[in-house]
């Protein structure tokens, strides 16, 4: 898994049908330490995250291991929404800091 944080979404009315109803978000790639780096993803959103959540992500055969994602056309899929991590017994990201 990786780690990222919603940055934004994509609307697209015309899709696969396997894909209907379900909603993608913008990730933006995160290193271990916290920093953003100036990459993203475009990711189906299987457990709810919203705007400025980090999550976890996975891609390729990963993203469709979901419930939300089995069988469907997708690459990258998140998977969990962090609530705090850290790094050698240090802070990284707290949620509700």
């Amino acid at each position: 898994m990786l780690i990222g944080k919603v940055v934004g979404s994509v609307v697209a009315t015309q899709k696969d049908e396997k894909l209907l109803d379900r909603k993608f978000l913008v990730v933006q790639i995160h290193g271990h330490e916290g920093q953003p780096r100036d990459q993203y993803v475009v990711a189906v959103d299987s457990v709810g995250a919203g705007p400025e959540d980090m999550v976890l992500y996975a891609t390729g055969s990963s993203a469709r291991q979901t419930t939300i994602t089995d069988g469907r056309p997708c690459d990258a899929a998140i998977m969990a929404i962090v609530d705090s991590w850290d790094l050698g017994g240090e802070n990284v990201y707290e949620k509700w800091a």
